[in-house]
């Protein structure tokens, strides 16, 4: 089986409905996408809770939801490509379940206190470039599904908090940017 198929050699790939350059900002949201679910699996692999691994694998199905609909040229989107707003409701519920069970610092954090947590951190900063990206195309008209917005600017909040759980699960205090003085 052939993995390549020359298709692109000219500098154009296809969205489903359409051939557009490579470097068309839609496939930059899409390569960006992609990158997130990476990263988001490298850090999967490290992370000390099970239940944290298998959140992990939930957003990098909906980030493929998401690929999907944002594939599809409007007029060829099937119906069932449409990424739906109780996604967004399980990740805030997720969020709002992990934040409870951990204190978080009112301060800037550096990443880093583990591998995990350093690796999830790396997949938030992607995601919010993937957010920022989609955000631009969302203005231009080019994603018109609104909740694909709001999944992408709760993700960071989420890595955010599952960072710092797995800091913590592994012992691991915080530490904040900003180097505490006392006066």
């Amino acid at each position: 089986m052939r993995l390549y198929t020359a298709l692109g050699d000219h500098g154009e790939t296809d969205l489903l409905g359409e051939r557009v350059a490579k470097d068309d900002p839609r496939i930059d949201v899409l390569g960006d996408l992609d990158e997130t679910t990476s990263v988001i699996g490298l850090a999967r692999a490290q992370v000390r809770r099970d239940a944290s691994g298998d959140i992990l694998i939930e957003v990098q199905r909906d980030l493929y939801r998401i690929m999907a609909e944002l594939a599809f040229t409007d007029e060829l989107r099937p119906n069932t490509f449409h990424f739906a707003a109780d996604r967004v409701a399980w990740m805030e519920t997720v969020i709002e379940d992990v934040s409870s069970s951990i204190t978080l610092p009112r301060e800037f954090v550096l990443p880093g206190e583990s591998v995990a947590g350093a690796a999830l951190d790396v997949a938030r900063a992607v995601a919010r470039r993937a957010e920022r990206k989609a955000a631009t195309l969302a203005r231009t008209g080019a994603i018109g599904n609104a909740e694909i917005l709001r999944y992408l600017n709760r993700l960071s909040s989420l890595l955010f908090v599952l960072a710092r759980s797995d800091d913590l699960q592994g012992g691991e205090d915080v530490r904040l940017a900003k180097e505490r003085t006392s006066r």
